[in-house]
């Protein structure tokens, strides 16, 4: 399969990895130096483009493959106010989309404990739920697009929380999530039920970026021959 690495940071690099080793053939990299000149007809020498830059960038680089004709795995996040407008363009041009917060297999895993956990807990007031985010001192959005996803999840599940909010609140409707930026920690998701009697807490710890990239990879392959938008919950079943 020929990949399109449109933002070669340190994501880019670990996903370059994964791909070359799984034998996939890298024909564009788009990173600071030609950002805003790579063309077209570059994107169409891949099969798929796999889009982790910055949330500023992000949209315009999936217009591109839209226009291009080619599927594109999306990783960033940061943008997700613009995400329906972006799932209405892919659906009138009949192109690929597959957006995920967060593409670890192991956070997917976690996202259904936190859904499961937030039905049960919806019968039980007395507990208010908070989360905590960490993550690396580069990353450019707070908070982290898989902190958002895991509020929504809670959020549909408990009528008590009618937004989430950066921040400490006292507010019983508000649901709080705290975000640090510390070193270069890949990624720590806690979500915490308090009462004045006792505490409950799941916690998913990244110890690298090697969980992200080979979802990532493994969404490509997926994507090859689909038609539509795609997430996480489609890929694994």
């Amino acid at each position: 399969m020929n990949i399109a690495l449109i933002g070669y940071g340190k994501m880019g690099k670990e996903i370059e990895k994964i791909a070359l080793h799984k034998g996939h053939t890298i024909v564009l990299k788009v990173d600071v130096d030609n950002a805003n000149t790579y063309t077209i007809d570059e994107l169409k020498k891949a099969d798929v483009a796999i889009e982790f830059s910055t949330p500023e960038t992000a949209i315009n680089n999936i217009y591109k493959c839209f226009e291009a004709g080619i599927p594109i795995v999306v990783g960033t996040t940061g943008w997700l106010n613009k995400l329906e407008d972006v799932k209405q363009k892919c659906s009138e041009k009949n192109q690929t989309l597959f957006y995920a917060s967060n593409y670890s297999i192991g956070v997917n895993l976690f996202f259904k404990l936190n859904e499961y956990l937030a039905q049960l807990m919806n019968s039980f007031p007395d507990y208010n739920v908070t989360m905590e985010e960490i993550h690396h001192i580069h990353k450019l959005d707070a908070p982290s697009g898989t902190a958002i996803s895991l509020a929504n999840q809670v959020m549909e599940r408990m009528e008590s929380k009618q937004k989430w909010v950066n921040a400490t609140t006292n507010n019983a409707n508000e649901l709080s999530i705290i975000s640090k930026r510390i070193d270069e920690i890949p990624g720590t998701h806690t979500v915490t039920y308090s009462s004045a009697v006792d505490e409950i807490s799941m916690t998913h710890t990244a110890h690298n970026r090697t969980g992200f990239a080979i979802g990532a990879v493994v969404a490509a392959e997926w994507l090859k021959g689909k038609k539509g938008i795609f997430g996480m919950n489609d890929l694994m079943g």
